[in-house]
């Protein structure tokens, strides 16, 4: 199993999500429910056309963390 990072991201109607290591993939949503489910079902309709078209699957190399910062 592969673990992709995921980009949320607030919008004026909702919400975005994409995924860094893999180019071109991104949702939109009215809610961050739906648009973690759209990225997760994108993530993974995206790796199958890849299989199918015989191209290279991205390895997951992006890494996210939050750094606190006193404000």
């Amino acid at each position: 199993m592969m673990q992709y990072a995921v980009v949320f991201e607030v919008t004026p109607t909702g919400w975005s999500a994409y995924a860094p290591d893999l180019p071109g993939l991104g949702v939109a949503a009215p809610s961050i429910e739906e648009a973690e489910r759209l990225i997760r079902e994108g993530i993974e309709f995206h790796i199958e056309g890849l299989r199918e078209d015989g191209l290279p699957i991205p390895a997951p190399a992006t890494r996210v963390k939050q750094i606190a910062i006193p404000a």
